[in-house]
């Protein structure tokens, strides 16, 4: 999975590949050229006193050194370029292919994961190539480049790299092998950190209301800890692995000086090719050394270019057509016809047989008990999921034969948690039409009952909103959500739950509001007050997911039994007469 998903994401950069390793190249070279010069100013300047020869030797390396370092940051700002923008693509993709999942995918593999996935997975297979383009790519040319080199200086002490290279992949192999399921259950475990933080942040007040921070505390401490442990042991394996390294160059060392002091005794092996001989094992092993590095770094890597792959290899279940319909003139008709609809692996279906239309102009109510399927059955519209079977058509058209775009546009959704993203009023407002003025957004928030409390801000529709939209209340983050779908101002509105907040008088007001602005409108309204519903020109009644009534509020308190129950646990007999 690494290997396909570099190959997929650094072939569109060869340029900046073909850079890199030439510039590595360059500068490696001038590495290796530098062992064989200093050995000469040994033999042929310093131990026959030619100073000339050392100073226009010495210019020489100087000149090389110089090439050394420029080659050296050439090929370092060309890779970082190079990782930076493969960054970049990885993290666009996956965010956009996360924005295009349904809710299905969203919740098969839960928001802390794919958040986690979209930063420190991508963050580390980014560092990868980060390191593989100053390390990796050099790291082969100096330990090739100096085994040819060593054994033109020297080739009777070759036989010391023949044993201590492979002892050293060995020992190195031995060390990266238990480090791979280190890291993938390291990653696991951020997963669950983080999820533990979003919910705490999140549920910050229930946290509170029930006086349960040490029981959250613990609980994020057992996670930390988890992380922790899993750190330690990933860590002391990637520290035992320097030591190894070191002990293996050095012990080296001493043998190529000690083997080669016999040959400068017996062989006339001399002094500056000795240097030379150890400069370029140390270069040798060096190179191993780097490459060991990067062995630290590539199993996290290979788990974390797992975890982006199956982001990226899954498909939305909720596609777009390959050939849509054009779109017909809005009219705001909806159709439910035969309707059925089951989450994967469930044994039961939440919605049977759901058939009923609704007008353009009318307005249309669900209401049922708690997981009846009136949110499943209202996310059906806008297409959040698709049907299992039977059909959903908006204005005569299959809504999976909809363009997405051209079917969104008809259709103006108040979800049922009201969420608001930071930034101002007017920001979160213009997510209904980008282009709206000012008096376009006071007469939706005048609609929505909600111009009295945004006038009270100091900034009125500059008023700073936080993330989600945890510094308003809750009825005045439904009274947003409701203005920003009044600024879209669509054939059709969907209001799935979205007066809960609301006192009964705001609610009635906001209703006399939408029937006397909005009289050509399409309304789906979710709800569980009779209340909200009684004047729906229909009333859809749910009960495990099928339909048991249909008409207006005084036909289903005579005719259902289901509705019955609901009007009387709710009103009092004289208000349901």
């Amino acid at each position: 999975m690494l290997w396909n998903l570099l190959v997929r994401y650094l072939r569109p950069a060869w340029p900046l590949i073909i850079a890199v390793v030439v510039f590595q190249l360059a500068q490696s070279i001038a590495s290796l050229l530098l062992p064989t010069l200093n050995a000469d100013i040994i033999d042929n300047g310093v131990v026959t006193g030619d100073i000339a020869y050392i100073w226009s030797t010495g210019g020489v390396m100087l000149i090389v050194s110089l090439v050394q370092v420029v080659c050296a940051v050439i090929a370092v700002y060309f890779g970082s370029r190079l990782a930076m923008g493969m960054g970049k693509n990885l993290r666009a993709d996956v965010f956009h292919r996360v924005v295009a999942f349904s809710q299905r995918e969203v919740g098969n593999f839960g928001a802390p994961s794919l958040i986690t996935r979209n930063t420190n997975d991508v963050q580390q297979v980014q560092m990868l190539v980060q390191v593989s383009a100053t390390l990796m790519v050099s790291a082969p040319m100096l330990a090739i480049g100096g085994v040819i080199m060593a054994i033109r200086q020297d080739p009777g002490l070759s036989w010391l790299m023949a044993v201590a290279v492979p002892v050293l992949l060995i020992l190195v192999s031995l060390i990266v092998v238990r480090m791979v399921p280190a890291f993938t259950v390291m990653q696991a475990r951020i997963d669950r950190v983080n999820q533990i933080m979003r919910e705490q942040l999140t549920g910050i007040r229930v946290v509170r209301a029930f006086v349960r921070e040490d029981h959250e505390q613990r609980r994020f401490d057992v996670a930390s800890r988890d992380v922790m442990a899993t750190g330690l042991r990933a860590g002391n394996l990637m520290a035992l692995m320097f030591p190894v390294v070191m002990l293996v160059l050095n012990v080296s060392s001493v043998a190529v000086i000690w083997f080669g002091a016999f040959q400068v005794q017996y062989d006339g092996v001399e002094i500056g090719t000795l240097f030379a001989f150890l400069t370029y094992i140390m270069q040798i092993l060096m190179g191993v050394m780097m490459a060991t590095f990067m062995f630290v770094m590539i199993p996290r890597a290979a788990v974390c270019a797992k975890r982006i792959g199956e982001v990226l290899d899954t498909e939305p279940s909720v596609e777009p057509p390959a050939d849509p319909t054009a779109a017909p003139t809005p009219r705001g008709r909806v159709e439910f016809s035969h309707v059925d609809f089951a989450y994967p692996g469930a044994q039961d279906a939440v919605l049977h047989d759901i058939t009923f239309t609704v007008e353009p102009g009318t307005t249309t109510a669900i209401i049922g008990s708690t997981g009846s399927g009136k949110s499943t059955l209202i996310g059906l519209v806008p297409r959040l999921f698709d049907v299992t079977a039977g059909e959903v058509r908006v204005d005569g058209v299959d809504v999976r034969a909809y363009d997405p775009d051209d079917l969104w546009a008809r259709i103006g959704l108040v979800p049922q948690r009201a969420f608001l993203f930071s930034g101002t009023v007017a920001s979160n407002l213009r997510y209904g039409d980008a282009e709206a003025d000012d008096d376009s957004l006071w007469r939706a928030l005048e609609r929505a009952q909600g111009r009295s409390f945004v006038e009270a801000f100091p900034l009125g529709l500059e008023a700073p909103i936080a993330q989600g939209g945890t510094n308003v209340s809750g009825g005045q983050r439904q009274r947003l959500a409701i203005a920003r779908a009044l600024v879209k101002n669509p054939p059709i509105y969907v209001f799935d739950d979205s007066f809960s907040a609301l006192d009964l008088r705001t609610d009635a007001a906001l209703r006399r509001a939408l029937d006397a602005e909005l009289p050509d409108a399409t309304r789906l309204v979710v709800a569980q007050r009779v209340s909200t519903i009684q004047q729906a020109d229909q009333i859809v009644v749910l009960d495990h997911g099928r339909i048991v009534g249909i008409g207006t509020h005084d036909d289903l308190v005579e005719t259902c039994e289901t509705y019955r129950e609901i009007v009387d646990s709710q009103l009092s007999a004289e208000a349901a007469a």
